[in-house]
């Protein structure tokens, strides 16, 4: 039986079959934009996903400049934060954290009867050095996170993946991005999840990678 063993073989093929099959579904996507989509066809094996995945306000420069600042990256699962390329960041001075199962934001929670993702993300958006926001479970996440910028003084995000998974609220928290002068990368409609939130982060890494070697 023959096939391939190599890590490094597997994905090089991998995305030369990506891009075979996405052909010119990707063209009107800008260069820095283009792996992003790529990396999320890897992720998940939906090629549907060059249609559903959109960019706003200069969100890949927007990010790589956080990135390069060493900014810190909150993440609404610690499935996005266990999946992200630690080494990688750390390069940049950056680290990755989610505060949902925080025992003070369990209890506030429970007390005023809303997600530990909404009191994860009040928390969140009071730290300066948090510039970047990657949401790939909760709707009700995106929701808060967006009441919370709009609020007066403060500090708008350098990236919002609004990338949550499920049915209810759920294609509504992305649409909403449209309404707030912000860099952000979506997936319209019901899909998306951890893995798609990874995936955005590093397909902006990897190409600061890349960058770094010439």
């Amino acid at each position: 039986m023959s096939y391939i063993k190599d890590p490094k073989g597997i994905e090089v093929r991998s995305f030369e079959m990506i891009t075979e099959g996405l052909g010119n579904k990707v063209d009107h996507f800008a260069e820095n934009e283009k792996p992003i989509v790529k990396r999320l066809v890897h992720t998940t094996g939906d090629f549907g996903y060059a249609d559903i995945t959109e960019f706003h306000n200069d969100a890949v420069n927007s990010a790589m400049e956080a990135i390069k600042s060493g900014c810190k990256i909150y993440c609404d699962t610690n499935m996005i934060v266990t999946g992200l390329n630690k080494i990688g960041l750390a390069k940049f001075g950056c680290s990755a954290y989610c505060l949902v199962n925080d025992e003070e934001v369990a209890k506030e929670a429970k007390e005023r009867g809303i997600t530990r993702s909404m009191v994860g993300i009040e928390r969140a958006v009071k730290d300066k050095d948090t510039k970047i926001f990657l949401i790939g479970n909760a709707p009700t996440a995106l929701f808060k996170l967006l009441e919370e910028i709009s609020k007066e003084g403060a500090e708008k995000p350098k990236l919002i993946a609004g990338v949550p998974v499920g049915f209810v609220g759920c294609p509504e928290s992305k649409a909403a991005l449209s309404d707030y002068d912000v860099p952000f990368i979506r997936t319209n409609g019901t899909k998306g999840g951890s893995t798609v939130a990874v995936a955005v982060l590093h397909g902006i890494l990897y190409q600061m990678f890349e960058r770094d070697r010439y």
